[in-house]
């Protein structure tokens, strides 16, 4: 089942790559730059801990 679930996704995933490609891109665009803001927020606590 796990199985089946996968190889489903990675169907689905294809499918919306190849027939929407532009809002694909900009799908992952978002998402990297949402992945960059969480990092450099935490980078920036981190900091702020262990300067006090």
């Amino acid at each position: 089942m796990k199985k089946l679930a996968i190889v489903a996704g990675t169907l689905l995933v294809l499918f919306f790559v190849i027939t929407q490609p532009g809002s694909s891109a900009a799908l992952v665009h978002n998402i990297l730059g949402m992945l960059r803001d969480a990092a450099e927020s935490l980078i920036t606590f981190v900091s702020n801990v262990f300067q006090a």
